[in-house]
C-alpha cells in the first residue's frame, strides 16, 4: 500500500489537472452527469435518513445525514466521475504548474458545470419527484426547509458558505489521493465530507440537487436558485483554487530563486494519475 506525503500529492494532483483538461467533451460530460448524480443521490440519501429519524434524537439526526452523504463523494472518487467542486482544486492546480492554458481549464469547468447540472436534475427530477421520494410527508417537509435555508442566505453569506464548502471537498479530494489503498481513500474522503455536510457550508453540485428538487415540488423558482448558484459557484472556486490548490502551490510547487519547483518526474506515481478521472 502506497502512501504520498504532501509535497507528492500536490505533484500528483497536477498531472490528475492536467488529465481532466486534455478530456474530450465526450468523456468530461459522460463523466459530469455520473458525479451529479452520484452526490444527488448522497443527498437524497441524506434526506431520507434525517426525516426519518425519531424527533427524539434532535440535532443527532443531522449528524447521521451528515455521516451518510459523503457516499455520493465516494462514489464520485472510486468509481469514476467529474464533479466541479474537485475540479476547481485540480484543474486551477495544473494551470498553475503550467501544465494547462487558461482557456483548457475554463472549457474544463464549463462542461463540469453543465453535466455536473444534468446529471443532478435527473435524480432530483425522476427519483425525487416522479418516483416521490422527496415528494410528500416528512421527506417533502425536510427538502423545503433545507432548500429554503440554502437560498435565504445573502449573497455574501453563500459566497464564504462556498468557501468553507470547497476547503473541506477540495481536501477530501487531496486525501484521496494520498493513497493507493481504498479503505485509506474512503476515510481521507469521509471526514472532510462529512465536516462541511454537518457543519452547512453550501456545496453548487448538492444544491444542483436540493433546490430543483423543491421548485418540481412547488417551493421556490428557478430565479431564486440563480441568485443562489452564482455565489455558491463563486464561492467554491475560491476555496478550491486559493485555499487549496493556490495555497499548496506555493508551498511546494511554485519556484523562487533558492528553490525548484517539485515536479512529478521526482515521485513514484507518474503515469498512475492518469487513471485519475476524478
Amino acid at each position: 500500500m502506497a502512501t504520498y506525503k504532501p509535497a507528492q500529492i500536490a505533484a500528483k494532483t497536477v498531472e490528475t489537472g492536467m488529465h481532466k483538461a486534455h478530456n474530450s467533451w465526450q468523456t468530461a460530460a459522460i463523466l459530469g452527469f455520473l458525479a451529479g448524480a452520484f452526490i444527488s443521490l448522497g443527498f437524497l440519501l441524506d434526506i431520507r435518513v434525517i426525516a426519518s429519524a425519531p424527533a427524539s434524537w434532535g440535532s443527532f439526526a443531522n449528524f447521521i445525514g451528515a455521516a451518510v452523504f459523503p457516499v455520493g463523494l465516494v462514489l464520485v472518487l472510486l468509481a469514476g466521475g467529474e464533479l466541479l467542486t474537485g475540479n476547481m482544486m485540480a484543474v486551477p492546480l495544473a494551470r498553475m504548474a503550467g501544465k494547462i492554458t487558461t482557456g483548457e481549464a475554463m472549457r474544463n469547468l464549463v462542461i463540469i458545470t453543465l453535466s455536473n447540472f444534468v446529471g443532478a436534475l435527473f435524480v432530483a427530477y425522476f427519483f425525487g419527484h416522479v418516483l416521490g421520494l422527496t415528494g410528500s410527508g416528512a421527506f417533502l417537509e425536510k427538502l423545503v426547509d433545507m432548500a429554503g435555508h440554502k437560498i435565504h442566505d445573502s449573497f455574501l453569506q453563500a459566497f464564504i458558505s462556498g468557501i468553507g464548502c470547497n476547503w473541506l471537498v477540495a481536501l477530501a479530494v487531496w486525501l484521496s489521493y494520498s493513497t493507493d489503498s481504498i479503505s485509506g481513500k474512503i476515510l481521507g474522503i469521509w471526514f472532510p465530507t462529512m465536516a462541511f455536510v454537518a457543519i452547512g457550508f453550501q456545496h453548487v453540485v448538492a444544491n444542483m440537487f436540493l433546490i430543483p428538487a423543491a421548485i418540481f415540488e412547488g417551493y421556490y423558482s428557478w430565479g431564486d436558485y440563480i441568485m443562489n448558484f452564482i455565489p455558491v459557484w463563486l464561492g467554491n472556486l475560491a476555496g478550491g483554487s486559493i485555499f487549496v490548490a493556490a495555497a499548496y502551490w506555493m508551498a511546494y510547487l511554485r519556484k523562487t530563486p533558492h528553490t525548484s519547483a517539485i515536479t512529478v518526474e521526482e515521485h513514484p506515481m507518474k503515469g498512475a494519475a492518469a487513471a485519475e478521472q476524478v
